[in-house]
């Protein structure tokens, strides 16, 4: 298995499907309608056949292999292009299968790398190569022998779906589809035409609404979490499927958040920054770092059990900023507070939304120390940590002005001699 490999022969079909799909939508309705010319008929079956060359062709050129502790990629027709990546870098790897892949047996291995390392693609493999190939891999990134089979886990979470549609109800995106329903009724009460001109104007809107919640209840259906050896292991997906599993000593950072509407029902969600980049068709943009949400919407006892095992033995945030503080943040003032030890930082803030964030000393790339043209006239100023990872990092804001620089120089020395350990 050390000699180059390709992907399957289908994974161009997989490529192409959703671009496939997409011209669907545009050509059957006005097909259906008559309004199409044969100018028309041609365009999107050049379209269709454009897809599918291009897809055949990045099959024909890409071949992979384990070299050593690397894994490499190679690809590119008229520009050639090989690629190293170092499995002792890996911060996680994925499985994803989205739904054209599961209907023909194949799935996708993501391998998230630290630093600038980016990301790997191995799309598409069949379901017994991938996950065999996913073992072996995880397997040398903790440095034991590549036939060591991936072990046996232990759940700890798993999500009801009722929860979950419950907390898409009580979200953001709900919210505004809430409104725009109200708003949609009031303006066809008040003349029909201006609610036909709203509707247009507005389209665009309920649609990213809509999207926006299909895609949260696909990421969080049937979401369970489960300790492993080497870390833990994240399974969800209802289309799409994805299984992660995120070593120990990987995460950067841990957020939890308590948005407004979820409070009185005790839910919250917990987000971990592992500094790897994804490459994700979902996403805005390609190449850019995501959030790994591993509870999707949890209690606060189900969030302390995975608490304990991403940073164990974490302090309390108990130290509060000045009373002053409350004319330079009077939304945030009640929920921030502050706290470090030997091993962590933690910090809470959020204006609408409560949120908790902690970071391992050993993962602080570096530390800040920010006055604001309205924290110096209040004596205050903000120490960050940032990470790895920047997706976020924990802050201590509007301290003492004292207290920030002591704060500052403390952690400091906690953070190299965390590094030393």
């Amino acid at each position: 298995m050390n000699g180059w490999h390709r992907l399957h022969p289908l994974s161009p079909a997989v490529r192409a499907g959703r671009g496939l799909i997409a011209v669907g939508f545009i050509f059957v309705p006005t097909l259906v309608s008559g309004g199409t010319s044969k100018s028309d008929v041609v365009w999107h079956v050049f379209a269709v056949c454009a897809l599918i060359v291009l897809g055949v062709v990045s099959w024909l050129v890409t071949r992979w292999r384990i070299d050593g502790n690397d894994l490499r990629i190679e690809t590119g027709l008229l520009r050639r292009s090989s690629l190293r990546y170092p499995l002792s870098q890996v911060q996680a790897i994925d499985t994803v299968r989205p739904g054209i892949a599961r209907a023909l047996g194949l799935a996708e291995l993501r391998l998230r790398m630290g630093g600038t390392g980016g990301a790997a693609r191995l799309a598409y493999l069949p379901v017994v190569q991938a996950n065999e190939l996913r073992a072996r891999l995880l397997a040398l990134s903790q440095g034991a022998h590549e036939q060591t089979p991936e072990p046996d886990d232990r759940e700890l979470v798993r999500v009801p779906t009722g929860r979950i549609a419950a907390s898409l109800v009580l979200s953001a995106p709900a919210v505004v589809l809430v409104v725009y329903v109200i708003a949609l009724g009031v303006s066809a009460s008040v003349d029909p035409r201006l609610a036909r001109v709203f509707a247009g104007a507005t389209l665009p809107f309920l649609i990213g609404g809509i999207v926006a919640l299909w895609r949260r209840f696909n990421r969080a259906f049937n979401a369970t979490v489960a300790e492993a050896p080497e870390g833990l292991r994240m399974r969800a997906g209802l289309v799409e499927t994805t299984a992660e599993t995120i070593p120990r000593g990987r995460v950067q950072a841990v957020q939890l958040v308590e948005p407004l509407l979820w409070r009185p029902l005790g839910w919250c969600r917990l987000d971990v920054d592992v500094a790897g980049r994804v490459h994700d068709h979902n996403d805005a943009g390609r190449g850019k770092r995501r959030l790994r949400t591993i509870l999707p919407v949890g209690t606060h006892a189900e969030a302390a059990q995975l608490l304990a095992l991403l940073v164990p033995g974490a302090p309390p945030a108990e130290r509060r900023p000045p009373r002053r503080a409350r004319w330079k943040s009077p939304l945030r003032y009640r929920h921030l507070s502050f706290g470090f030890d030997e091993r962590y930082a933690v910090a809470t803030g959020g204006r609408v939304a409560r949120i908790a964030s902690w970071v391992p000393l050993t993962k602080v790339q570096s530390l800040r120390r920010i006055e604001g043209p309205v924290q110096r006239r209040l004596g205050l100023a903000t120490v960050y940590l940032d990470t790895a990872g920047r997706s976020f990092g924990a802050a201590f804001r509007d301290l003492d002005g004292g207290d920030s620089r002591t704060a500052l120089d403390r952690l400091t020395e906690l953070a190299r001699a965390a590094r030393r350990r």
